[in-house]
């Protein structure tokens, strides 16, 4: 088995890790979930491109010996800089960064959760504060498809969020900025989502609640 490798990752979490290193953990389209540390003080550039919502090429190695992983390299392809800029856009960030991560990833559908969490944080990047809870519910939404979670018949909802989720269900998430739903809708289709990947993950997740 190669000691190096390379995976098409998005940072999901970073934390300090000894006096200058930090753990971060990783989607990646390849392998899933992936935590590696990080090596570097401040002012490492290493340090500085493995930031949460960062995504591109990631270089591991692997110490069979140790049985750890450091990241090599990263190259940012994606910033994104914008989701610190905002309260809503960050806790909206947030949330969908610790629902994939107590989710494993996605179950295995690696691919497809790494396509809808870019997207979803591509959106979020330029997202007013109204849209950031609408698109934090769409990823919901198709994360409980990718999960095989997503219930066949319909959600006890109003017809609005009903109608909303139909209309949106297929869509990039940067097109839901064409279809509105009233905050009433919006706050039952939140509770009735969470509820899901509440039962789902054996847990109700703090990040959902802003």
């Amino acid at each position: 088995m190669p000691r190096t490798f390379t995976l098409t990752a998005l940072v999901l979490r970073t934390r300090p890790s000894g006096e200058s290193n930090r753990e971060a953990w990783f989607l990646t389209a390849e392998e899933g979930l992936c935590q590696a540390t990080v090596f570097g003080g401040p002012k490492s550039r290493l340090r500085a491109h493995v930031a949460p919502f960062h995504s591109g090429p990631l270089w591991i190695y692997r110490d069979p010996v140790r049985n750890s992983r450091k990241v090599t390299d990263f190259d940012v392809h994606c910033w994104r800089p914008g989701i610190r800029e905002q309260y809503e856009r960050t806790m909206a960030a947030d949330a969908l960064a610790e629902t994939i991560l107590k989710s494993h990833g996605g179950g295995g559908n690696w691919g497809a959760a790494f396509s809808l969490a870019g997207g979803s944080l591509d959106a979020l990047e330029a997202a007013g504060e109204r849209h950031c809870l609408p698109i934090l519910l769409h990823f919901f939404w198709n994360w409980l498809d990718i999960l095989g979670l997503r219930p066949e018949s319909p959600l006890p909802l109003d017809a609005g969020a009903r109608n909303w989720l139909a209309a949106v269900e297929n869509l990039e998430p940067r097109q839901l900025l064409r279809y509105n739903l009233d905050g009433a809708s919006l706050g039952r289709l939140k509770a009735s989502l969470t509820s899901l990947l509440t039962e789902a993950l054996g847990r109700r997740l703090a990040t959902w609640d802003w």
